[in-house]
């Protein structure tokens, strides 16, 4: 059995029409800014969702993060909070635009070469700014954990990072927001939640009998559930 420190403070705000509580949690003279990937999040309704829950809040914008976020478009948002003094961030999407953020809300107060955060994968992160997720597709758990992978275009270099800094400070999961996913990307996610279970439930061949029996109650329920997730009458609890 290896030793670990388990420390997890995210609030996960779960069920239909959940949004709406976001302004319960973010400080009232917030200014914040909302970060997403493509038009999705505003076409379906999602972003104007998320902008009415803020209230009175100054809300800014900043789309495009990619799926497998680059370094450069996150620099680009970095110095948008830097220019307008943002403090508070909104990530509304999945895996990609949450890791994306976790990185941003640890580059904008850093001092130094903001590369390092990603070469060090992590570790000389002291501080980052508060932010929270309203998660649009389940697939990888970056909505409650510490950790992301952020890709450098001009080199293709991809690495990782993770740091007790960069949880979010809570996330919103309403199962109504996968209803207007095509068919394919919620097959994606299934898979990538299972990929991501899997690799930790082989990864340490320690003698961790609960852990593993979580693992594999999991892996057995995206079994059971994902051929129920794709078809056109998937109801609300199977979502």
């Amino acid at each position: 059995m290896l030793n670990f420190n388990f420390y997890n403070p995210t609030r996960i705000i779960f069920g239909g029409d959940t949004i709406a509580k976001i302004n319960d949690y973010v400080p009232t003279e917030a200014k914040v800014l909302m970060l997403f990937g493509g038009e999705s999040a505003r076409k379906n309704g999602t972003l104007a969702e998320v902008r009415e829950a803020l209230g009175a809040s100054e809300i800014h914008e900043f789309g495009g993060i990619e799926p497998n976020p680059s370094y450069e478009t996150l620099m680009k948002a970095v110095e948008l909070i830097r220019e307008q003094k943002i403090d508070f961030l909104m990530a509304v999407g999945g895996g990609s635009v949450i890791d994306g953020t976790k990185f941003i809300a640890a580059a904008v107060n850093y001092t130094g070469d903001t590369w390092e955060i990603l070469e060090t994968h992590g570790t000389k992160i002291t501080q980052a700014l508060p932010f929270a997720s309203v998660l649009t597709l389940p697939a990888t758990g970056s909505e409650m954990n510490s950790g992301g992978v952020v890709t450098r275009k001009s080199t293709q270099a991809k690495l990782s990072f993770n740091s007790p800094y960069v949880f979010p400070q809570f996330s919103v999961l309403d199962p109504n927001k996968t209803f207007s996913l095509p068919t394919r990307q919620l097959a994606n996610g299934v898979v990538d939640a299972f990929v991501h279970v899997m690799e930790q439930y082989l990864t340490y061949p320690v003698n961790a009998q609960v852990q593993d029996r979580f693992a594999e109650g999991l892996l057995q329920t995206l079994i059971e559930i994902g051929p129920k997730i794709l078809e056109d009458s998937a109801d609300y609890d199977t979502r």
